[in-house]
């Protein structure tokens, strides 16, 4: 089955304004999502569908707290890699995608050649998970930077 595709243009005040509530809090009930909206339940269902059909709306989740959970230590990665041939590249993004510690992984320009968000329990952790790093095949270089404190942590973009 085909996706439906919508033209971000095309969303209305509306539909941004669905997207901006489902953004703060993908827990509230469709009837106070549609108030909020200022429309009813049933359109407003309909819309939120429509979004989900189309991959703008991509999924709900929780948004725990990494350092209650255990996982003390958040740290980014920026690796560069041996060659920017397509398949040492997927090859990296399929090696990291089997890690649970690796939560973002992105493709960057500018010097590397990704830029991975991870977490790890302790400081012996965050060793190991560089060091697989810094040892998997085709990696030249990893520069490891781990976080402080995060004052601004924001789901989705702005609407």
């Amino acid at each position: 089955m085909k996706t439906p595709t919508v033209d971000v243009q095309a969303l209305d005040a509306i539909d941004r304004r669905i997207l901006a509530e489902l953004q703060e809090d993908g827990r509230m009930t469709n009837v106070e999502l549609a108030r909020r909206a200022g429309i009813s339940a049933p359109p407003c269902l309909r819309r939120v569908r429509r979004l989900e059909e189309a991959g703008i709306i991509r999924g709900y989740h929780a948004d725990s707290d990494p350092q209650k959970l255990g996982w003390e230590i958040i740290f980014f990665a920026v690796v560069g890699l041996e060659s920017q041939k397509e398949t040492v590249l997927t090859g990296f993004e399929t090696l990291v995608a089997d890690w649970p510690e690796v939560r973002e992984c992105h493709m960057i320009r500018g010097g590397s050649d990704f830029l991975l968000k991870l977490v790890a329990r302790d400081t012996a952790h965050e060793i190991q998970l560089t060091t697989r790093l810094t040892g998997a095949a085709n990696v030249a270089r990893v520069q490891t930077l781990q976080t402080i404190r995060t004052s601004r942590s924001l789901a989705g973009v702005p609407l």
